[in-house]
């Protein structure tokens, strides 16, 4: 397909680097050169400088033939005036905006249609619902969704008491005494999806997938006591905490937020009133421990800076904060060194708002059935889960999974049929009607079911 991506940003090169390695031909704009050659020199695309929500750059761009335009420059205004402008170019052509600012979402929501929006996305919002859900069910590091939420995809760390620890995978079940699956295994910066001889080590982080109503059992087992989260610290007054906020809030739990800009704490107090607004310095220990650091439930570090959140995220981790959340906008580029950190559950923004994107995208041109449902990617990008629905058209129905021939690197991991998941084992046949998760490494650039066999 064409697709036209306004903004080389943080999400714009996001992807730009996933579609394009989708073999989508993509053309990005930016009034930024420099951010605009980088994006280019590294993805092999099209590059236009100028206004996107210009008449000329878009027309320049292609609209008129493109198949999709992606709006996700830093600016809601200028996302929003670049779809109206493109669709009075090309009335067929899919829209996808970025809408960040809260007081926007529900107005937008409410007018996507008088704007011809086909999606609308918020990264702060999409994450601040994923560490709401981490909040909920405290013990793992990720959690993704799949199978109608019956199914779940969870991370943890493997810690030197733990009754996984040195154990091979084929004996795990007799240890958490329910089916699971471990379907991935980071060990250092290195992914591996591992056979049943592979032996896990003190601080592997482990992905697993296991039905959702079994997650409570498993957290027994691995002896992970967890308790209700009743008290948040959030480092940061950003967009995430603001909806993060209103969220907790509305689930009973109380929220304290540490800015040291004067100007947003009294904003911070209006959108949140039922909130405590600290306007101190986060890096001051003084004011922590004022703000009662070391008590709280959970800590959550979202400023704007990576390197202030790893450092803050180290220092709650050091005081026994039970659960601690780092926010990191270049997730990717500091995979080696976040991955050997103890920072908790680490959340992307880009990288949610890409998955949601990649999956729009791949529903657009599944004529048959084959595009995934469902796209997730875990391990700082280094591994993606599908869930793939089986048609009439779908290969290899009713053949036991032993009897495939699977591409390297990738992984059936579980069947959801008629209601109930099953964890996938050699003897595990699919049928149509049934949908299928599959685990690949990122050099796999899995986009179809048919794409998963050798």
């Amino acid at each position: 397909m064409k697709i036209i991506i306004a903004g080389a940003g943080k999400v714009g090169s996001t992807l730009t680097k996933v579609l394009s390695a989708d073999g989508h031909d993509i053309t990005l704009i930016d009034s930024k050169k420099e951010a605009l050659n980088a994006a280019c020199q590294l993805y092999d695309v099209m590059g236009l400088e100028g206004n996107c929500a210009t008449l000329d750059a878009l027309t320049q761009a292609g609209a008129a033939e493109a198949d999709l335009l992606i709006a996700v420059t830093n600016a809601d205004e200028v996302n929003l005036l670049c779809c109206v402008t493109a669709r009075q170019l090309n009335p067929a052509i899919h829209t996808i905006v970025r809408i960040r600012n809260a007081e926007y979402t529900a107005q937008m929501l409410e007018m996507r249609e008088v704007f011809g929006l086909s999606l609308i996305v918020n990264p702060e919002r999409s994450a601040a619902l994923e560490i709401e859900r981490l909040l909920r069910y405290p013990g793992f590091l990720t959690r993704e969704v799949f199978a109608r939420g019956r199914l779940e995809l969870v991370e943890f760390k493997l810690k030197k008491d733990s009754p996984l620890a040195g154990l091979k995978l084929k004996d795990i079940s007799s240890v958490l005494k329910t089916k699971v699956l471990i379907c991935a295994v980071m060990r250092g910066s290195s992914i591996t999806l591992p056979g049943g001889d592979y032996e896990l080590k003190t601080d592997d982080r482990i992905y697993m997938t296991a039905p959702s109503h079994e997650l409570g059992k498993i957290l027994r087992e691995l002896g992970v006591i967890t308790r209700k989260v009743k008290r948040v610290i959030l480092g940061g007054g950003g967009l995430i905490s603001v909806h993060l906020g209103q969220m907790l809030e509305k689930d009973g739990i109380k929220v304290q937020i540490i800015d040291q800009d004067r100007a947003r704490c009294e904003d911070l107090a209006r959108l949140l009133p039922s909130a405590t607004i600290c306007c101190g310095d986060i890096t001051d220990l003084s004011t922590l421990e004022r703000e009662g650091l070391s008590s709280c439930d959970a800590f959550v570090a979202l400023t704007g800076m990576d390197e202030l959140n790893i450092i803050m995220s180290l220092y709650a981790n050091s005081q026994k904060v039970p659960i601690v959340i780092t926010k990191q906008g270049h997730i990717e580029e500091l995979q080696d060194i976040i991955g050997e950190l103890s920072l908790g559950s680490v959340i992307s923004p880009k990288q949610l708002c890409s998955d949601i994107v990649v999956r729009y995208v791949r529903s657009m041109r599944d004529t048959d059935g084959e595009s995934a449902l469902t796209v997730q990617t875990v391990a700082g990008g280094q591994v993606q889960a599908c869930e793939f629905a089986i048609g009439p058209a779908s290969l290899h129905k009713n053949t036991p999974l032993s009897e495939l021939k699977i591409r390297p690197g990738v992984l059936i991991s579980a069947i959801f049929h008629e209601g109930q998941v099953m964890i996938a084992n050699g003897s595990s046949v699919y049928q149509e009607g049934d949908s299928v998760i599959v685990i690949s490494t990122e050099t796999k650039n899995i986009q179809r079911f048919s794409d998963i066999f050798a």
